[in-house]
């Protein structure tokens, strides 16, 4: 113990204590700088500063106790039994089933009170309901769960989150009033609180009675055996496939301070791909297309609404040193294990590379260097004129690597910090052979659209505007950079709430212009990505297929007329859809390794 940091010592107690509040030895708790989340017994809560600032680490605590709590009192398969299939009505149940148990650790436990309140003022921050402007932008499930909260545990709602919720209060109540005393009466009993719950759901007109009245009489069964393990919902949970997410609702956003309110242009359920909603690593993933091949039509041409919003900026912008260098010391977490892979990894990569750079000579030469296998000639015969070498010109062509980045929310959790990691080896092992590298990222500045589609909604509607959302395209270190001074904007890939949605066409073009203005002989674009462009608001107006189009012209036009050289690497989706030169990776562990072979290969067979 005496070598391990506060931070160590913290996180050995945090673990401790979870396992006492979930009366389970086998909980594992790890840190996150991405959303915190809990699959069985693994919890990843938020990564406080190495100072220990007091209201970091009540945040900490407060996510740990609440995935400690679901552990112990929450039975998974009778929650999912009777939940509503319609989606505001499902975020509803769950977020009363969550308000429930942490108000048995809240009421009981004044400390786990206070450390539960600062996990709720972390989730409230970051949820639509703290920037609603009217009834309509308040999240249903986020006003009900914090109502609730305050009458069964007597916790006032948190001020970001108070002008949202007094907006509906008066409706909730009105209708719900009476539920709310019912429900407190039945915190402990899972299964008559699930009753309860659904009919408030009823009384809020979110359900209709038919679609409540399904389980059959075998089902009614099962439910005796459910209730059975409601008081302890360890056994249940140990063997639960699915994972257990409480995360911070709706993730931290920039410039997207509206970009949830145009509800009158998609449903919610139309808008769940990349929704900033949908908590956790599993919930962000959107669901790519996969559509065969097509010749595109000669009429289609891709336009942009407007370019006014839309940004190029570099890392160090986007959040302060303070907080970069953290990001950076939880990348660096990741990479310890890795070291011996990353070692052999770099090392492979450099003998390849050297090797097309060894120096050859021209022997027995009248003039140039003196050869010294040659001084016993010399010697011997003084006059001697073939005694010199020349060094031949080197055929090994100057260059430069541009690695493009997805930043999109699919991306996020284990596949973004091998890309990043990815990078970093890159970065590091090309520099030493004499290979200039940039690092770029790509996404959107907001959700759903942002300024550009309020301008398209101010502007009346015109139909088919095209691209309708601000891109945000990063620079992680420049060419010409040297790779000590950009290392640790790397770390701003792990930050919640940057990853958000993705247009890939017009980052390819960006990325590629960027590479034919360096003047190096040979230029090579690699790009990391896990499927087809996803952009909502883009998608929502315009055809289907939109981006998806673009992207494969864009494509088509680099690797046919450009001298740029084009390789993609696909994180669980098939991209050799779309590329020519590509591997898919289903494990994002290969991914480090894929990246050296895949640009070793490029310049064995181009060199």
């Amino acid at each position: 113990m005496a070598d391990q940091t506060p931070l160590d010592q913290f996180k050995h107690a945090l673990t401790g204590t979870a396992r006492a509040i979930a009366h389970e030895p086998e909980v594992e708790v790890a840190w996150s700088a991405d959303a915190p989340s809990a699959s069985g017994k693994n919890f990843r809560v938020p990564l406080p500063g190495r100072s220990l600032p007091p209201d970091q680490a009540r945040e900490a605590r407060g996510f740990a106790d609440s995935f400690a709590l679901k552990l112990r009192h929450h039975n998974e398969a009778l929650h999912a039994k009777n939940a509503p299939s319609e989606p505001t009505a499902r975020a509803c149940y769950d977020a009363i089933e969550q308000v429930r148990y942490e108000a048995l650790g809240a009421n009981n436990f004044s400390g786990m009170r206070d450390n539960l309140d600062a996990a709720t003022e972390l989730r409230t921050a970051s949820d639509p309901i703290a920037r609603a402007q009217s009834p309509q932008d308040v999240p249903v499930q986020s006003a009900l769960g914090l109502l609730l909260r305050e009458k069964l545990t007597g916790q006032p709602v948190p001020e970001r989150a108070r002008a949202g919720v007094d907006m509906v209060r008066d409706f909730i109540e009105e209708r719900a009033g009476s539920d709310f005393e019912s429900l407190a009466l039945s915190l402990d009993d899972q299964k008559a609180f699930q009753g309860l719950a659904l009919d408030m759901l009823r009384h809020l007109d979110l359900v209709v009675p038919d679609d409540l009245d399904q389980p059959s009489e075998e089902e009614t069964g099962e439910d005796e055996n459910g209730e059975d393990q409601d008081q302890d919902g360890d056994e249940q949970n140990e063997g639960d496939g699915e994972p257990q997410t409480t995360e911070v609702a709706g993730e931290v956003t920039e410039g997207d301070s509206d970009a949830d309110s145009e509800s009158e242009t998609t449903s919610e359920q139309e808008m769940s791909e990349g929704e900033p909603d949908d908590d956790g690593e599993e919930g962000m993933m959107p669901v790519r297309p996969n559509r065969p091949w097509t010749d595109l039509p000669e009429s289609f041409n891709y336009t942009a609404y407007t370019t006014k919003f839309d940004e190029v900026i570099e890392a160090p912008e986007l959040c302060d040193a303070e907080e970069l260098d953290r990001l950076r010391q939880y990348l660096d977490s990741q990479l310890t294990g890795l070291q011996g892979i990353v070692t052999r990894l770099a090392n492979r990569l450099q003998r390849r590379l050297m090797a097309q750079q060894n120096r050859s000579w021209d022997f027995d030469q009248e003039e140039g260097l003196l050869d010294a296998a040659r001084l016993a000639r010399v010697v011997i015969s003084p006059g001697h004129s073939l005694s010199y070498k020349i060094e031949r010109d080197q055929e090994f062509k100057d260059t430069v690597v541009t690695l493009l980045i997805d930043n999109s929310g699919s991306m996020r959790g284990r596949p973004i910090s091998i890309a990043a990691i990815s990078a970093d080896i890159l970065g590091r092992t090309l520099e030493r052979c004499g290979v200039k590298t940039e690092v770029l990222g790509f996404t959107t500045r907001a959700w759903k659209g942002g300024q550009s589609r309020e301008k398209w909604l101010a502007d009346g509607k015109p139909p088919q505007p095209g691209r309708l959302n601000d891109l945000r395209h990063i620079v992680y270190k420049k060419a010409d950079e040297p790779w000590r001074r950009a290392r640790r904007n790397l770390g701003l890939m792990m930050r919640e709430g940057l990853l958000k949605e993705n247009i890939d066409g017009e980052a390819l073009l960006w990325a590629h212009d960027r590479l034919l203005a360096r003047a190096e002989d040979r230029r090579i674009l690699i790009v990391i990505s896990d499927g087809a462009p996803v952009d909502d608001s883009t998608l929502s107006v315009n055809s289907a297929g939109y981006l998806e189009q673009h992207l494969r012209k864009v494509i088509d036009w680099i690797e046919k007329q450009s001298p740029v050289q084009l390789v993609a690497i696909g994180i669980g989706h098939d991209v050799t859809r779309y590329y020519k030169r590509a591997v898919t990776i289903m494990d994002v562990e290969q991914l480090g390794g894929t990246i050296i072979e895949q640009l070793a290969d490029l310049f064995e067979v181009e060199g």
